[in-house]
């Protein structure tokens, strides 16, 4: 019972990353396409390929879901594909952008330092393709470390939009405060949900989960602390 309960977890999971993903980069969609960045072959390459990335993780955690796994199997090649599209066009916009280490903001530091993590995490996965609770385990947090850049611009059109014309006296003294606990609550208690799904399932935290989680915090501290 407690197994079936969780069993609808990733595709949660994934559906919840696909939205917070659309909403971050919905100016770039729908409100404002004419923006200098749309018309950027680096990022809008980039953007395809992340766009693509989280529709098809919650295409596929939805298909375990539903057991029709010879389907995830032929899609999970095209998966991994962008998987490299991702870490390759995100490398680049690295090189392109920022010149050296000492240039980079301490969070574009960790980011830099979560993406051979994602690529880690990606290619274990595909190498334990065939043992399921490493294989989505090392997906999801591979996952959950590129969602940096995601968070920070879901922010304003998840909360700010709405919450500036209702409250805007209220939202101009607390926004840097809202923004912290929106980024780091979201980002952190990820990593705590999945940690319950390992307690609940399993009785135990997976080394995936533990492993991913000190990463986290490893590449966050040389981010501030160089």
């Amino acid at each position: 019972m407690v197994k079936r309960t969780w069993g609808a977890y990733f595709p949660i999971v994934s559906a919840l990353l696909l939205f917070l993903s659309i909403a971050a980069f919905s100016d770039n969609l729908f409100t404002d396409v004419g923006q200098p960045s749309n018309s950027d072959p680096k990022f809008v390459v980039h953007g395809l390929f992340g766009l693509a990335w989280y529709v098809l993780l919650a295409i596929q955690a939805n298909l375990v879901r539903t057991r029709n796994l010879k389907l995830h199997r032929k899609l999970g090649i095209a998966t991994f594909v962008v998987a490299i599209g991702v870490t390759l066009s995100t490398l680049y916009i690295f090189a392109v952008i920022w010149n050296g280490w000492g240039n980079m903001a301490a969070d574009v530091r960790a980011n830099r330092l979560f993406l051979p993590g994602y690529a880690a995490c990606l290619l274990l996965a595909w190498l334990r393709r065939g043992q399921p609770d490493w294989h989505k385990r090392l997906i999801f947090t591979g996952t959950f470390f590129m969602l940096g850049p995601v968070l920070s611009r879901a922010y304003d059109p998840l909360v700010v939009s709405w919450m500036g014309p209702l409250f805007p006296a209220f939202t101009a003294r607390v926004d840097a405060v809202g923004f912290l606990a929106f980024h780091w609550g979201i980002w952190i208690g990820l990593f705590l949900s999945l940690a319950l799904y390992d307690w609940k399932t399993l009785r135990r935290i997976h080394p995936v989960t533990s492993a991913g989680f000190v990463w986290f915090v490893l590449a966050w501290l040389i981010g501030i602390l160089t």
